[in-house]
């Protein structure tokens, strides 16, 4: 059985491309911004017309209106034209700005904060089968923050859903960066206790079968390298799982200069270009990758100057598509900006990270419906 997914703030696709190698069906898609919409259209046509396997070469967002305008019959009514199957599931990252350690800790009076508001309230109304919410680690780390969570999970687990949650590192699935999300997972109480085959408490946590990759458990304790000065080829180190350092995503995976969106990249404006030492991330704005070292989390073209390890310029389109390991026949088009191109990038969840969690997903449902 193939189980249908609603997909809120969709972007570029990220978290859906994951649910989609996972086996799941991405029936309906909701994003607001132009540049992503467009970006979506072709990043995902690109992507299924590589696959060979579909009859429909094409994908585009289903809804363009803001979330705000929206109510749960107008989604179900455009998600499915008859009646509603008995199971299904809704995926969504609200803005997260105002809980991010780097934002404006506006929370959830924020513009963007408010946002989740209105998700957590869709999701009430819509009643799926189950659902992820992802946001940054900020909303429940953060005590003022954790405050908001708490009053809507009790919203939720009011609603009929069993909640559970975790910080989860891509870097620990095996993608070249160090990036921290937290999810929020929901299943309707029966669902959950049919899947576990015991009664859940209303507010019982650590239930769902969260995943994990033991090879690269706790791999942020090993013997990475410091910084080497630019420009200076460091000494190849040992000890230390190749693929999760950015080499292979710059070079070793075929050189991204030679491939779609490989030469897309802002010019260097400024002489800190071939300054900063090689592994140096240390400051708020300029930090350069190490080659052999994981990126930290993907937000180039925003606050943060990302810089190529050995080459005097920032990272290209292509080389953050990889650091978030979106697959090469991705392709964003000429009709975008840069700078949309590469919010888009870093406001995705990292697709291997998302293949991990719907595979959990998947998972648990054939458990329940067993």
């Amino acid at each position: 059985m193939t189980v249908p997914i609603l997909s809120f703030f969709t972007g570029g696709g990220f978290f859906d491309l994951g649910f989609k190698q996972a086996g799941f069906s991405i029936c309906w898609t909701n994003e607001n911004n132009p540049s992503f919409v467009e970006g979506y259209h072709h990043g995902m046509s690109s992507w299924i017309s590589s696959l060979g396997k579909s009859k429909s070469k094409t994908a585009s967002i289903s809804n363009t209106c803001n979330v705000c305008d929206l109510t749960a019959r107008k989604v179900l009514s455009e998600a499915f034209s008859g009646s509603r199957p008995d199971t299904y599931g809704v995926i969504g990252g609200p803005p997260c700005p105002d809980f991010s350690s780097g934002g404006t800790h506006a929370g959830g009076n924020g513009i963007n904060g408010k946002l989740t508001t209105v998700f957590v309230e869709m999701l009430c109304d819509l009643k799926s089968s189950f659902f992820v919410l992802e946001n940054v680690p900020g909303l429940y780390r953060f005590q003022k923050h954790r405050q908001f969570l708490d009053k809507k999970i009790l919203q939720l687990q009011e609603s009929g859903y069993a909640v559970d949650l975790k910080i989860l590192n891509a870097l620990e699935f095996g993608v070249p960066q160090d990036r921290e999300r937290l999810f929020v997972v929901g299943f309707k109480r029966l669902f959950a206790q049919q899947a576990l085959k015991r009664k859940l408490a209303v507010a019982e946590r650590g239930w769902f079968p969260w995943p994990e990759n033991n090879k690269y458990k706790n791999v942020k304790s090993l013997n990475w390298p410091k910084v080497t000065p630019f420009g200076k080829e460091p000494m190849k180190p040992t000890g230390i799982p190749l693929e999760l350092t950015v080499y292979p995503s710059l070079l070793g995976l075929g050189d991204p200069e030679l491939i779609a969106n490989g030469m897309e990249y802002f010019n260097p404006y400024s002489a800190k270009f071939s300054e900063v030492m090689e592994g140096d991330v240390a400051g708020k704005s300029f930090k350069r990758l190490h080659r052999f070292r994981f990126s930290p989390t993907a937000w180039y073209g925003n606050q943060e100057v990302h810089l190529h390890p050995w080459k005097a310029r920032r990272l290209s389109v292509r080389e953050a598509l990889r650091i978030q390991s979106v697959p090469d026949e991705y392709v964003l088009p000429d009709s975008i900006s840069l700078s949309a191109k590469f919010k888009m990038i870093c406001n995705g969840v990292p697709c291997v990270l998302s293949v991990y969690l719907a595979r959990a997903l998947s998972d648990f449902l054939k458990s329940a419906l067993r």
